[in-house]
């Protein structure tokens, strides 16, 4: 027994390069799968009833709530989404007041979901929630919802978390997929807090801090003042502290949540530390007008996609099951005549520990952001149309025609672009567009924030003019 607790060197992990959401190569394979997945799909919103079976107090006078859909389905979401639940607060016989919270929990485990909830004393629900809602309380429910989430795929998994009080919630969800899953991937968390005791979720950060090397979590107090024995940083969001717990955030897809003035701090502080504005991803607990009713439309568009989706759904999944030999009534894989279907996804590739990627690292971005690039012109031409695409990663110029869909004839292209739900609505497909018109006629699975940043959805985007375009 002794022998156990003697500290012995251990190697690092064997990991596959990239990240990969787990439902990524089913969607991606041919139909029998698929369709079984497509019925759970992460994009469909859907309205649900679901049942607290846990209360968990949180620091910083926070409250995890479990819950368990009351048909018994699991919720498919991405990590960083959120649902809008309606609450009684008013009692049965009157309308309910319904509130958007972030999910706190990985979509890895889909049967139980949990969201955390932030009492605020002047506040209408945020008390009532603490106070009634307990094991067997069940809640109406619209979800999942929102274009703040992690991709489905990602050859180059390096993260910047910012989060600010309740923020963390949206950003715990993310790091805890990262941590269930395979894969390469550096994440870097800074997370503000107002006082050393209310940093909410701090045990389980400092264990999946310590037992995965591909997280590293700071803290800091803000301008309060701070007990003898912090060891954290001190002080609001700062350039200085956000290159010294990420001097290679300019790599980095930076995700931040909190309140507004932070968020709009965090703006400015990343572009002067060099990160562009297609690499940053916000979630704003609280904002102004314009920013409150742009999550009122996506919340609106999302109960009319589950409404639509909702027969389709039920149909599609009856046809599946009935579909299934009546003797064993459940999934099985389809052969081919090479053998077990294959899933589409990032190619397997094994990562050996003791040899340092040529992705990570600060050296590898600044090499990355001082490299030239590439000359579209030396490129190979594909396809037939009168507007020209050029990607400028893949380094293939695709002809296309104006009323083309740009997915379609980027993929028969063989450049790598992620997919789900090619309808506008998961936004997985989502890219920057350096240069050129698309017109995009999408169902709420792009912020116009992000458009605004150059980013589009190429699945329901057709070209206008030529483009040029980063992936």
């Amino acid at each position: 027994m002794t022998e156990l607790l003697i500290e012995t060197p251990v190697r690092e992990p064997q990991r596959i390069r990239g990240l990969e959401m787990p439902w990524n190569r089913v969607m991606g394979s041919t139909e029998a799968p698929a369709r079984a997945a497509r019925a759970l799909g992460p994009w469909h919103p859907q309205e649900f009833m679901a049942e607290c079976v846990e209360t968990i107090p949180e620091a910083g006078g926070m409250m995890t709530l479990v819950f368990r859909r009351c048909d018994g389905a699991p919720l498919a979401f991405r990590a960083g989404q959120y649902v809008n639940i309606a609450f009684p607060v008013n009692g049965e016989e009157h309308e309910p007041v319904d509130r958007s919270y972030s999910l706190s929990s990985s979509p890895t485990e889909p049967w139980t979901f949990s969201v955390t909830v932030k009492r605020d004393p002047g506040g209408l629900v945020s008390p009532w929630v603490h106070d009634n809602v307990r094991p067997g309380t069940v809640l109406d429910m619209l979800g999942p919802v929102g274009a703040f989430h992690l991709p489905d795929a990602d050859r180059r998994a390096r993260y910047l978390f910012l989060a600010a009080g309740a923020g963390i919630t949206p950003i715990m969800s993310m790091l805890r997929t990262i941590h269930s899953l395979p894969g390469t991937a550096n994440v870097v968390v800074l997370y503000h807090g107002a006082e050393a005791g209310g940093f909410a979720f701090h045990r389980e950060l400092a264990y999946i801090a310590s037992v995965d090397p591909r997280v590293k979590v700071f803290y800091a107090l803000g301008d309060r003042g701070r007990p003898e024995e912090w060891e954290g940083f001190s002080g609001r969001l700062s350039s200085a502290m956000i290159e010294e717990v990420a001097p290679d955030a300019n790599g980095r897809q930076v995700y931040a949540c909190g309140p507004e003035g932070y968020l709009n701090t965090a703006t400015e502080l990343l572009k002067k530390v060099g990160v562009d504005d297609t690499s940053i991803y916000m979630e704003f607990f609280s904002g102004d007008r314009k920013t409150l009713l742009e999550y009122q439309a996506e919340i609106a568009l999302a109960s009319d996609i589950a409404e639509e989706i909702a027969e389709e759904i039920a149909d599609s999944a009856e046809d599946y099951y009935e579909s299934q030999p009546s003797a064993f009534g459940l999934y099985e894989p389809g052969y081919d005549a090479e053998g077990t279907l294959k899933a589409s996804g990032l190619p397997l590739e094994i990562v050996e520990p003791e040899a340092p990627s040529s992705e990570a690292g600060k050296g590898t971005s600044e090499a990355d952001s001082a490299a030239p690039s590439p000359d579209a012109s030396s490129f190979d031409t594909v396809g037939t149309g009168s507007l020209t695409l050029s990607f400028m990663r893949t380094g293939i110029n695709v002809r296309i025609d104006p009323e083309e869909h740009i997915l379609g004839a980027a993929q028969r292209a063989g450049v790598r672009i992620g997919a789900n739900c090619k309808e506008g609505m998961c936004g997985s497909c989502k890219v920057v567009k350096l240069s050129g018109e698309v017109e995009m006629n999408h169902q709420g699975g792009i912020r116009k924030r992000e458009i605004d940043a150059g980013k589009f959805l190429p699945c329901c985007s057709t070209a206008q003019t030529d483009l040029v375009i980063d992936a």
